[in-house]
């Protein structure tokens, strides 16, 4: 990134995408000529996630552009915007998710777009393409552990006039020997019931060991509703000491019974994967699959069918290091892939199957072989 202006760096889910941000971020604010950067996210919890990350290292002006609230001021009027960049004296950092990204009409130093492969959607290229113009961003970066590509037209990172080529592309193997990662462990599970009335007997027969902490990708909010609302869950989970967290763009954030904020949301989160008192069990659709950096969880379940993207960005949710585990391995007090004294040693994946959907687990199989055993990054095709 120091000697290329643009370009796509892939590196798998837990391998540091945000760090290289945050340091390239640094450096070009040892200038002493103000700049803006921008960082656009997929989903409004993902930017404040990564504003709370950039500013624990920068100290900087900051502006919000989407939708939802922060404690930063927060605009998607362009001509505010516009002012806001005009009357800052300091260095500057915007952050936006992919929705709001065209509501930006100012220059950019650079722009840095996390989780890049959301940029190839069709509401989204045009605003992409544009700040891949050298005119209006001098510096361009991609980052992805899951490029999307086209054989059909401009709309794929395979397009190196908007996305440049590949600067740097990390595969996952070394980050498992390196002891950054961990490798994910898939669990069937044989049931004859639809998958939201599984998730009882997935926690009793699989997880009976310890303190859990599951995410889980519900089919859609309405499923979730009814899961929620209209059945035993919530009852039986309260007897078995497992909180509860939800989140959908429909219904909002809660936990347990308390709606909040998303910062709220993402803050409990975060602290309750740290705490090895607290089992908890958080639903999503959608929103928590990519980027959210939450290393205490230890299993996911797999509600849904997911694409391969899909698929490879809520297995990346359960391989990131127990905080322990990380502390003793940088202090060297803990030899990578030495699993026996991991806290956390691998990250399970479980999947209800039924006797019509076996082919999902040799799919998923497939996919994490892929990744994890052979070192290749899950390309998908734009449709």
């Amino acid at each position: 990134m120091t000697t290329q202006d643009k370009g796509q760096i892939i590196v798998p889910t837990g391998g540091g995408k945000t760090f290289i941000m945050i340091q390239d971020t640094i450096n070009q604010f040892q200038s002493s000529i103000p700049k803006t950067i921008v960082v656009v996210a997929p989903r409004i919890l993902l930017s404040q996630q990564l504003c709370d990350d950039f500013m624990s290292h920068i100290d900087a002006d900051v502006l919000h552009v989407h939708s939802g609230k922060s404690k930063y001021l927060n605009t998607t009027k362009p001509e505010e915007i516009i002012q806001w960049v005009d009357d800052s004296v300091k260095h500057r950092i915007i952050f936006t998710t992919y929705h709001s990204l065209h509501r930006i009409v100012t220059d950019v130093d650079t722009i840095y777009f996390d989780e890049a492969h959301n940029s190839v959607a069709k509401s989204f290229f045009n605003a992409t393409q544009y700040f891949a113009n050298k005119n209006v961003s001098n510096r361009c970066y991609y980052m992805t552990a899951t490029p999307r590509v086209s054989r059909k037209h401009e709309r794929g990172m395979n397009n190196a006039e908007v996305y440049g080529n590949i600067i740097c592309n990390v595969q996952a193997t070394e980050l498992i020997e390196s002891g950054t990662i961990l490798p994910p462990t898939i669990v069937p599970f044989n049931t004859e019931k639809p998958a939201q009335d599984s998730i009882i007997d997935i926690i009793d027969n699989a997880y009976d060991d310890g303190v859990l902490k599951v995410l889980v990708s519900v089919p859609s909010s309405k499923v979730l509703g009814k899961m929620l609302g209209q059945s035993s869950l919530l009852e039986e989970l309260k007897e078995r000491d497992i909180n509860v967290l939800h989140v959908t763009s429909k219904f909002g954030a809660y936990v347990n019974d308390k709606k909040v904020s998303r910062n709220e949301f993402l803050t409990t989160l975060r602290e309750w994967a740290k705490d090895d008192t607290i089992s908890f069990i958080c639903f999503h659709y959608s929103i928590l699959s990519e980027g959210i950096n939450v290393s205490g969880l230890t299993h996911t379940i797999m509600m849904r069918y997911l694409s391969v993207v899909e698929m490879a960005q809520t297995i990346g949710r359960v391989i990131r290091l127990d905080a322990d585990d990380r502390a003793r391995i940088n202090s060297g007090e803990l030899a990578p892939m030495n699993w026996s004294l991991y806290n956390k040693p691998t990250g399970y994946v479980t999947v209800p199957v039924h006797p019509k959907t076996k082919h999902i687990v040799k799919r998923l199989q497939k996919v994490v072989d892929a990744i994890f055993v052979e070192g290749k990054p899950p390309v998908s095709l734009v449709s």
